[in-house]
């Protein structure tokens, strides 16, 4: 057989030693190895004959639509209806063309050569792989409705759908339809293999924390021996997305352990367990997956991703130097990488270094989102920088082309109401062009508790109860206002609708983490093994702090110590426990680390204050909103918070 070497096609193959292979032959070698303008164009000038076989014909029709030559497929198409290979003589050949009309969007022809198929005469294989290959395109170009119309022509002509059906079907279906998937594939046979059980859990993982749930459902049920990294990565990411840290670390663990058979984590995993400490303010498990990533993933700084995770870890885990070390080492930053810094220096109540940083970001080209506005807005009002705050709020949409959203009115309330511009913050809610949900009048609110403002505190409180009506932290906030201001009925008021709405105080709760373990307390909690000492030592420390000199150097806060003179122990509040703890088993000059689950109270404020100057140790305390560092009688905050 003659063949043109003038074309490079045939001259590619001039000295392989494959050469004298029918030319046919070499068309599906040339697509195999991604080299498609030479495959077609072989196609073209080739010997016709013998003409073009099916095979040569399913490789050029996967050429076309990688080459997004859709022409090119529908002449094929004709060329292979001309020869009689369809169509139903060729499963391959008819699955190529399906499949390449539906990756260029030519949905239409794609339904067209299914309607052309004999359904009796043709082969169930044959029939499913058509079927396959229209519903797939039409999960690729984001029609849903489309996939379910040919899945129930499928199930009509009776054709048997499996795994390659679910898994184009599952991620394009509705909500409210993946469980009916689910019992089908179950019914199937098919839910325990890996890849429909990988992409069920990944599916679920959408539907927020009762998708997590059913996540979790399915990862158990799944074969230990048929868990692979994917199926760890999809369940534990599903926890970390939905805010479920803790159930993330305890999978992180069993994949670890003996239950992960042997299953190694990659970047994917730690990013979602990095994510999760910061949450948490797991250190301990935070620190191991550092040491972890350093010594197996030894490029890590490349990986955008990873690094961003670990700087956010740090950042919000009080180690801002070890993130600012980690920062200055990438190659190459994101404008997540500036976010995650920006908002942790922010956190730590250093706003003039988030205001630097944001100001350098945006000197090297990186432009503002809406993200990174809200961790900078944010770090202005914990540092009671109003007119920064407002100069940033006022330029977001002339500087970055940006439109506040609820969360920057806010952060903007929040700064207005900590500077004690109560009325400005009020008109600044009668502005907003949407209307103010409960965290911004629960902005207000807080504000309303550190200046003592009744009247403003019961307009914000009415708000919020029409708008999230069962949650009880707003409840005990407007009680704590009342209580602040002597009002005693308000207080029996607030809590008289605590009563009939069922609602109950989240209860304060503080940790530890010492020599790989967990200590939490709870306020006035005795389970503890060690709390007789830790209660002597609160109560000799409350002592301590009664009688030095000078310990009511802020007026704002004055009455709570001589509530405190009053009576020694003003409620052994869990952050109290938590540093006795820490000072009973720790060595000398070493810092204490304690998260704790709600805002500081004015009087755990001034007794760690006091407290770390007595004993000449410093004290880092993660609340609900922020950091306080308290080191020689002093707090970070500057009582700012």
């Amino acid at each position: 057989m003659a063949t043109d070497l003038s074309t490079p096609a045939a001259a590619a193959f001039a000295g392989d030693a494959n050469f004298t292979e029918p030319w046919s032959a070499r068309v599906r070698t040339l697509t195999r190895l991604g080299r498609h303008r030479e495959a077609l164009a072989l196609l073209r000038h080739g010997d016709p004959s013998p003409p073009p076989h099916a095979l040569a014909l399913t490789s050029a029709a996967i050429s076309c639509a990688a080459l997004s030559l859709s022409s090119g497929v529908a002449q094929i198409h004709a060329l292979a209806a001309k020869r009689g290979l369809l169509p139903a003589a060729d499963a391959y050949l008819l699955s190529a063309l399906l499949a390449s009309y539906s990756r260029l969007g030519r949905l239409p022809l794609a339904h067209k050569l299914l309607d052309e198929m004999p359904l009796g005469s043709t082969p169930q294989t044959t029939l499913r792989t058509a079927f396959n290959s229209v519903i797939s395109g039409c999960t690729l170009h984001a029609l849903p409705a489309a996939c379910f119309a040919v899945f129930r022509r499928m199930r009509a002509a009776s054709v048997r759908f499996d795994s390659v059906t679910l898994l184009a079907l599952v991620p394009a279906a509705p909500p409210g339809a993946v469980p009916q998937l689910h019992a089908l594939a179950a019914r199937a046979g098919l839910a325990a293999e890996t890849s429909v059980a990988n992409c069920l859990v990944s599916t679920y993982a959408r539907g927020g924390a009762a998708g997590a749930a059913l996540a979790r459902r399915v990862f158990d049920e799944m074969p230990a021996a048929s868990r692979d990294l994917v199926s760890w990565n999809a369940v534990l990411s599903a926890h970390a997305q939905n805010g479920l840290a803790v159930d993330a670390l305890e999978l992180y663990r069993r994949m670890r352990g003996p239950d992960g058979g042997g299953v190694e984590p990659d970047a994917v995993t730690l990013v979602g367990v990095l994510s999760s400490c910061a949450h948490l303010g797991a250190r301990g498990v935070g620190f191991d997956v550092e040491r972890y990533v350093r010594e197996r993933l030894p490029g890590f700084r490349t990986n955008v991703q990873l690094c961003n995770a670990v700087i956010n870890f740090h950042a919000r885990c009080g180690s801002l130097p070890r993130a600012q070390k980690l920062f200055d080492e990438m190659p190459r930053r994101t404008i997540v990488s500036w976010t995650a810094l920006i908002t942790g220096y922010g956190m730590h109540g250093h706003g003039d270094v988030a205001v630097s940083l944001f100001e350098r970001m945006v000197s090297e080209g990186i432009r503002p989102d809406n993200v990174v506005m809200v961790g900078l807005l944010s770090a202005c009002s914990h540092a009671g920088m109003y007119d920064e705050g407002r100069k940033y709020f006022s330029t977001m949409e002339s500087a970055y082309k940006l439109q506040p959203t609820l969360w920057h009115y806010t952060c903007m309330v929040d700064l207005l109401g900590r500077a004690g511009r109560l009325e400005e913050a009020r008109e600044l809610i009668s502005s907003m062009p949407m209307p103010a949900d409960g965290t911004v009048w629960g902005a207000l609110l807080g504000a309303c508790k550190i200046h003592k403002n009744v009247e403003v505190g019961e307009e914000a409180f009415e708000r919020i109860v029409e708008l999230e009506p069962s949650n009880a932290g707003y409840y005990v906030l407007m009680s704590n206002i009342y209580a602040d201001t002597g009002q005693l009925d308000g207080v029996a008021r607030v809590r008289a609708m605590m009563r009939e709405r069922g609602l109950k105080k989240e209860p304060g709760c503080s940790y530890v983490e010492h020599k790989g373990r967990v200590h939490l307390f709870m306020a006035d909690d005795h389970s503890h093994p060690q709390a007789k000492r830790i209660y002597e030592l609160v109560i000799r420390l409350e002592q301590m702090v009664k009688e030095k000199p000078g310990v009511r150097e802020n007026g704002a806060a004055e009455g709570h110590v001589e509530k405190a003179a009053a009576q020694p122990v003003v409620g052994f509040h869990s952050e109290k426990l938590a540093v006795a703890f820490g000072l009973l088993n720790t060595e000398a000059g070493s810092e204490i680390v304690v998260i704790k689950n709600l805002r500081v109270c004015g009087d755990c404020h001034l007794f760690l204050k006091a407290v770390s100057g007595i004993a000449n140790r410093a004290f880092l305390v993660r609340d609900a909103s922020r950091f306080h560092r308290f080191e020689g009688g002093v707090c970070s905050c500057k009582d700012y918070w």
